[in-house]
């Protein structure tokens, strides 16, 4: 105990600098949280998409650009020519059309990162592609047949704009009926409006019978490289992706994103603990008298190197949970920005954009470079001369 109080009335002799570095360290923590949680959370939401469309090869336009199961640009594809020179390909258990629209305008609000989503789907299809989604509370029911306007709506849109099951949505000129809200955690999902796909092509192409998306099965015994393969050859405006082909493609921007992460930290880190270096030297420089009244008594010089690190991994604790606080916010703050959505619609999920495992993880690096950054001064500490220190001091 008395070791500990030594160190603390040590540690705010120089109050303002000590505070200062304290928020320096914050500071530090507080950007490496708040980017780095953020980089994280995009990542995964990129990863997640890859589970949708699994187990089919996703035939888009030649000049499509696909980032897992979104085509980004790129021509539309014409439904029935399309899916009958496919069905023809050996190897092709059965196809589905899909019209995947991104983003919704809804109210009107421009989005830097298109996080609302629109998908067209056969009615007769909804669970081979959505899978074992369930509707939230198990209310509602999944659009009747292709000439309703009825929609199901992601978790994540309904709380945003406080949609119900039975309320009515316009989506540009139409009136649509809410049947149900999907209750799923994937991010996609949750922000995505699912509807029949004759009324989405209906909605945003005026009838026309065009997709931008075929998911084609690979029958009993083939392949999805082989399928693709076959597809490509027999149809030459499309291309046929595999799921390792749609991961491939955007894995080489996922790594940059983490390096470039990683790069980050690493030189907040740096600067961190050239800070805590700095002001440790200043103040173990002012408290020679101290450190040698110590050794002169007869404490160890472990001692001394003890009082040097223990106060050092004390302004990594203080700075460290200060910039998580700070950073966990600042994380929901950059979240919603780039989303447009609402920041209290993050609050609840603060664990899932901040995962707790991520918060220990910095605060234990933040206060192991803070004690890196103590090491010198703390050497320099009990290498000081008593005779020297105590002719000069007194």
């Amino acid at each position: 105990m008395r070791f500990v109080t030594f160190c603390f009335r040590n540690l705010f002799r120089r109050k303002i600098r000590t505070t200062l570095c304290i928020l320096g360290v914050a500071l530090g923590t507080t950007f490496i949280v708040a980017v780095g949680a953020a980089t994280m959370r995009y990542i995964a939401v990129i990863k997640e998409m890859s589970v949708l469309f699994s187990g089919y090869v996703m035939v888009v336009s030649k000049d499509a650009i696909v980032i897992q199961a979104i085509p980004i640009g790129g021509g539309m594809l014409p439904q029935n020519h399309t899916e009958e020179l496919i069905q023809n390909v050996t190897g092709v258990e059965k196809t589905i059309p899909i019209l995947f629209i991104t983003p919704i305008d809804i109210g009107g609000m421009l989005q830097p990162v298109p996080v609302n989503f629109s998908m067209g789907v056969p009615v007769d299809e909804w669970h081979s592609v959505l899978g074992p989604t369930p509707l939230r509370g198990g209310l509602g029911r999944f659009p009747a047949n292709e000439s309703c306007k009825e929609v199901v709506v992601g978790a994540s849109l309904a709380d945003q704009y406080y949609w119900t099951v039975g309320q009515d949505v316009m989506i540009g000129n139409h009136r649509l009926n809410i049947t149900g809200v999907l209750d799923s955690k994937l991010a996609l999902l949750s922000r995505c409006i699912i509807m029949p796909l004759k009324l989405a092509q209906e909605i945003y192409y005026s009838k026309s019978e065009s997709v931008n998306i075929i998911l084609a099965k690979p029958a009993q015994g083939y392949s999805q490289e082989e399928l693709a393969d076959s597809i490509e050859n027999k149809v030459d405006y499309v291309k046929a992706l595999t799921e390792d082909e749609r991961n491939d493609i955007i894995r080489p921007i996922l790594l940059q994103v983490e390096t470039w992460n990683l790069g980050i930290q690493t030189i907040i880190f740096i600067l961190s603990l050239i800070l805590v270096m700095t002001v440790t030297i200043m103040s173990v420089s002012e408290r020679r008298r101290d450190f040698a009244t110590l050794d002169a008594i007869g404490a160890p010089l472990s001692y001394v190197f003890k009082v040097v690190l223990f106060e050092t991994s004390l302004i990594g604790v203080f700075g460290g949970i200060i910039g998580i606080i700070f950073g966990s916010i600042g994380a929901l703050l950059l979240a919603a920005v780039y989303t447009n959505i609402p920041i209290t619609q993050f609050i609840p999920g603060i664990f899932e954009v901040v995962p707790p495992l991520y918060m220990l993880q910095i605060f234990v690096a933040e206060i192991a470079v803070c004690c890196l950054g103590g090491i010198i001064p703390a050497i320099n500490a009990t290498r000081i001369r008593v005779a020297e220190v105590l002719r000069a001091e007194y």
